[in-house]
């Protein structure tokens, strides 16, 4: 039985290993490189968004945390992703996104930034606030794939951690984007057979018996875990719908996925490809999670330490068979491949070309540039080992300080940069500014407990958790880009007009 489980694993590494060899000939340039030359196809697209989005942060620690405190509410949080982070991302941003993107000839989140905003400063700090933040981020994918090693084969959580680096390393230096786009299909497929095949055995367990036994059971057990029973949980659970569903729309490697389709027509097809493989992951993972008091009495133990990371690896370990359990494996291994790659190519693209080349060394070369994206690739990965082996938390607190930090530096100036005309520097300061002092703050301020915040309302925040400073440093944003544009200097007609092509139009 091991030597199948083996098997399997050598066999999937030596797929995405060939596929990574195949792309590396297509990929010369830097455009090749970030964004595969602006020419994926809707399919590849729309999975290679939803392998991105969902990686064992998801079906690992998040939904086992969430199920764990929420019960079957957590399905909440996945048709918010499906449909706000999901469908509504793809059919209010892809479009304008992949228009002005290559009309304006950018790459990455920090070079339109830029561009709209006419501010070098601003493609600096953003691109610092990306390399910064995405490196707890893609340690938090490296904890999950790391206890599911543990959990399914027994190996050692050190071991495991250095294989995923080297692996990760190697899949993206060699392939760049078109190896991301190509592989997220291929895993993609493996996710969907995965999640069906989980959700099929874990419902069909003794102490499950099917949904509505096990709904029935998890409502005798604790009525709040159908329903939030109080306003402190539906505060908590909103603010985890927003957080994980608005959050995409402000995330640069959930955006640079529009920067690579082909053209506009593939949109519609790979908004609703994207949305139904949204459906079938975020739905199977959170069930499952959910079932996690009917499995255990109390929080499994992880090195001493009761952590509801392990309740999804241990549910997997029960109720799978073994083949099963390593089709699983590759499943979380699949998704979180994907997102590690998009997370560090994000990262080491905008140091690269906006931090370095854009600011630093301006002739640097092609072909230097190249250079330096694959070492930073390697760099970057080293420093989520790092963070991983010396985790200041468990994975949901530090995607929630991860995602809330980056979008909610990015989302009101980018969605604004986009749909706005009258949108002002001193504005998208303002919202960045916000957004990244209300999610780096509340997150101190659970941490540190600082004594002029009263016992209640510490009590209150620390219920509610980081997600609730994430969410709030993505809207309270939204309110103060427009307010400060409206009292502050705006642009030239003649800047606005280039960014949104007005002078060709009205020729037209």
């Amino acid at each position: 039985m091991l030597f199948a489980k083996i098997a399997m694993l050598v066999c999937f590494f030596a797929v995405i290993i060939g596929l990574s060899f195949y792309t590396r000939s297509k990929t010369n340039t830097v455009n090749d490189f970030v964004v595969g030359n602006r020419a994926v196809g809707p399919w590849m697209s729309a999975f290679s968004y939803g392998t991105t989005y969902f990686s064992a942060v998801l079906l690992i620690g998040f939904a086992g945390k969430v199920g764990w405190g929420y019960g079957m509410s957590a399905l909440l949080i996945a048709l918010g992703n499906s449909i706000i982070g999901t469908y509504l991302a793809w059919r209010i941003l892809g479009q304008k996104t992949r228009e002005m993107t290559s009309r304006l000839n950018v790459l990455t989140m920090p070079s339109f930034l830029e561009n709209r905003y006419d501010s070098s400063s601003m493609k600096i700090i953003s691109s610092l606030i990306i390399f910064i933040f995405f490196v707890p981020y893609a340690a938090s994918v490296f904890m999950g794939l790391s206890y599911l090693f543990e959990q399914i084969f027994g190996i050692p959580y050190v071991l495991a951690l250095s294989i995923m680096a080297l692996l990760a390393g190697l899949y993206l230096v060699l392939g760049g984007y078109m190896a991301v786009a190509l592989v997220d299909f291929v895993q993609g497929l493996i996710m969907i057979v995965g999640v069906v095949l989980m959700v099929y055995f874990v419902m069909g367990h003794e102490v499950v018996n099917g949904f509505a036994h096990g709904f029935a059971a998890l409502k005798a057990i604790d009525p709040g875990l159908i329903t939030p029973s109080s306003s402190i949980g539906w505060v908590g659970l909103i603010s985890l719908i927003i957080l994980t569903s608005l959050g995409t729309w402000g995330l640069p490697q959930m955006v640079q996925k529009f920067y690579g389709i082909k053209n506009e027509q593939v949109i519609p097809v790979a908004t609703w490809v994207s949305t139904i493989f949204s459906l079938i992951i975020t739905m199977g993972a959170y069930y499952v999670g959910s079932t996690g008091h009917l499995f255990f009495s109390e929080l499994p133990v992880f090195n001493g330490t009761a952590t509801p990371d392990l309740i999804m690896p241990t549910i997997i370990g029960q109720t799978l068979p073994p083949l099963v359990g390593v089709l699983i494996l590759i499943l979380v291994l699949s998704a979180s491949m994907s997102t590690l790659s998009s997370l560090v190519l994000t990262a080491s693209s905008s140091v690269s070309i906006d931090l370095i080349k854009g600011a630093v060394k301006k002739d640097l070369g092609e072909k230097a540039t190249m250079s330096l994206m694959r070492f930073l690739c390697i760099a970057f990965i080293g420093f989520c080992l790092y963070v991983a082996l010396n985790p200041p938390g468990i994975i949901l607190t530090l995607m929630a300080l991860s995602w809330g930090a980056v979008a909610g530096s990015f989302l009101a100036p980018y969605i604004y940069g986009l749909f706005w005309p009258a949108t002002t520097r001193a504005g998208a300061w303002a919202g960045m500014i916000t957004g990244l002092v209300i999610a780096v703050g509340g997150y101190l301020i659970i941490n540190t407990s600082p004594s002029f915040i009263s016992s209640d309302i510490m009590g209150l925040l620390t219920k509610w958790g980081t997600p609730f400073f994430g969410s709030l440093a993505m809207i309270i944003p939204l309110g103060v880009v427009p307010l400060v544009s409206i009292i502050s200097r705006s642009y030239p007609a003649e800047h606005i007009d280039r960014i949104y092509n007005k002078e060709s139009s009205s020729a037209a």
